[in-house]
């Protein structure tokens, strides 16, 4: 099952404090996606990073909606299980 991202919160840094429809929260450090170049590069401007929002037909984090982090990879990481199949 996949969850929709209902919340988001900027933390500080890189941080967001995501909760997710079935009510779980966790600050996620998206410093991790910096390093990978690219599409992500736009991040590294702490104005840009806390441009996101929630698009909520979606359920995504979204950085003005350019840039989008998949709801299922943010809650993996949140509890610690693995991407569903």
């Amino acid at each position: 099952m996949i969850h929709d991202v209902v919340s988001a919160v900027y933390r500080g840094g890189h941080k967001v404090e995501v909760t997710f429809d079935d009510g779980k929260k966790m600050v996620i450090d998206f410093v991790k996606y910096l390093q990978r170049g690219g599409v992500f590069e736009r991040l590294k401007d702490t104005d840009f990073f806390r441009s996101f929002r929630i698009n909520q037909e979606l359920g995504i984090l979204t950085w003005r909606d350019e840039i989008d982090i998949a709801p299922e990879t943010l809650y993996a990481e949140a509890t610690g299980r693995p991407l569903p199949d």
